[in-house]
């Protein structure tokens, strides 16, 4: 009851705050000051930029806007922090500076509230880089009261969903998403100088082909056809190449229907290219120098801490083919399995759960994933998957039943996904024809036939290494962020009763 009793009244407490904001927002509106009629503020500097520059800026009169996050009020002078872009600077606000009705107002500010300030840059007597304020203007007002100073907003779920709260009360959550744009713009640069040209392709499609995943279904009313969210940027990016685009990439959101977890979001952002006239090892050399290109221009440096680990970008990354890393870290010699029955029986031995339908390869990828992934911490390229996983692979010449494909694991985690790109119009049915008879077995991530991107084939598409990125798998490396969720501004959330 007494718990019950606190709740109430600190419900109560809140809704007097609140209230008393609204109340100062309409006597200033009575007042005719109403802080939300006001247009533009001219901002000449940012808070860190200000302190960078001292020395030039000393006694020079600036301009900066931002959040109130502090206020001390002692007479006829105050102290308050402005929180911007950038970070945040003490201003010292004096009635004598300001003039005796701003002050006035001033005092009647709330934390929370987004003001201007002019004036001069000065040190305080303890040697803070301040601004001694000549003009203050409230810019916008705050109706809602911001978590406590020394408590901040702490609560995963409230984070994710009020995001804009978060990044207000959590300067390394910022710090974050200015990365994750560093990243971005350092794949751009790194792609745009290797002379590949970034593209857009439809995300509303009939087929959802170029992975195994659930798709989002949807219907256009004005064709009145159902259509699905892409899955992939693959089969359109190839229909590229087959154009005579020789090196293209994109950058986008894909949609898959699945759940989430640490590492998985229904939406999220993948980065494929595809380059015409090289194979999987040129890809396996780009995703290296790409890799580090970008740790050099996010992070300055290509040591990058990892949770408990530090992750080395200097170094070769290593290669194993994925018979390989299986016989190092499961001691299973694969290649003496000969037959899926068999495969089937080491399975059982080692109880790994598979279905009917998988094949000799299939279980080949089960054991890699129980018994390898996990201890892939160091940059690590696991080569020639199993044909069976592999439906838009070239297979190995010399070895069919594997394909010349590699994925790229740091920290445990699958960072990308590359292959020498099937050409063979032929051999590309075939394995649709495959892909469609697991689908009436009931896999619903198989491929379906798209017989227009068969057509593009047969037209004639030259050697190609193709490669996808996690874009946000490859942020929280770069940001040492746990989840997938702290790397996207606004995570897919259950929905709560009031959003519906």
């Amino acid at each position: 009851m007494a718990e019950q009793n606190k709740g109430q009244q600190k419900e109560q407490d809140l809704n007097h705050l609140l209230q008393v904001r609204r109340d100062k927002l309409k006597e200033l509106q009575e007042n005719g000051k109403d802080p939300f009629k006001i247009t533009k503020y001219d901002v000449t500097h940012h808070s860190m930029e200000i302190k960078d520059h001292y020395e030039e800026l000393e006694g020079q009169t600036v301009t900066i806007a931002g959040r109130m996050m502090f206020k001390r009020v002692m007479g006829k002078a105050s102290f308050c922090n402005i929180q911007d872009l950038q970070g945040s600077i003490q201003s010292y606000v004096a009635r004598d500076s300001i003039g005796e009705e701003s002050y006035k107002d001033f005092k009647k500010y709330d934390v929370g509230d987004i003001i201007g300030v002019k004036g001069e840059v000065f040190k305080t007597k303890t040697g803070e880089i301040s601004i001694h304020a000549s003009e203050v203007v409230l810019l916008s007002k705050s109706l809602q009261v911001l978590p406590e100073k020394f408590h901040g907003l702490t609560d995963t779920d409230t984070r994710y969903r009020q995001r804009y709260v978060d990044l207000i009360m959590n300067q390394d959550v910022k710090e974050t998403f200015i990365k994750r744009s560093k990243c971005i713009s350092a794949i751009r640069q790194y792609l745009d100088g290797e002379g590949f040209m970034e593209v857009e392709t439809p995300m509303l499609v009939n087929n959802a082909g170029g992975a195994s995943a659930r798709p989002f279904e949807t219907h256009f009313n004005a064709l009145n056809e159902d259509v699905k969210l892409r899955i992939s940027l693959e089969l359109y990016l190839k229909r590229l190449i087959v154009g005579g685009l020789e090196r293209v990439y994109e950058i986008g959101r894909v949609f898959r229907n699945e759940g989430t977890d640490t590492r998985h979001n229904p939406e999220f952002t993948l980065m494929e290219l595809y380059q015409a006239y090289t194979d999987y090892h040129g890809m396996m050399d780009l995703a290296e120098n790409l890799y580090r290109y970008v740790a050099k221009e996010v992070c300055g440096t290509l040591q990058l801490p990892y949770g408990e680990y530090t992750i080395d970008l200097e170094k070769p990354f290593e290669r194993l083919t994925m018979l390989d890393a299986v016989k190092k870290y499961a001691n299973v010699d694969f290649t003496e399995i000969k037959t899926t029955e068999e495969a089937k029986a080491l399975a059982d031995e080692l109880h790994i759960e598979y279905e009917e339908r998988h094949e000799k390869g299939d279980i080949l990828s089960l054991l890699f994933e129980e018994f390898v992934e996990d201890k892939l911490i160091q940059p690590t390229f696991i080569m020639d998957h199993p044909v069976e996983i592999s439906p838009l692979t070239k297979r190995k010449p010399d070895d069919p039943e594997y394909t010349e494909r590699f994925e790229l694991f740091i920290c445990g985690r699958e960072m990308a996904n590359a292959y020498s790109e099937l050409n063979d119009p032929i051999d590309q049915r075939e394995r649709f024809e495959a892909q469609e008879k697991l689908i009436a077995m009931g896999d619903e991530e198989a491929n379906h036939m798209d017989e227009d991107f068969l057509n593009a084939l047969s037209i004639g598409m030259p050697p190609t290494g193709g490669i996808g990125f996690g874009i946000d798998r490859m942020v929280m490396l770069m940001t040492n962020a746990p989840a997938i969720r702290d790397v996207l501004l606004f995570p897919t959330m259950k929905s709560l009763p009031n959003d519906k």
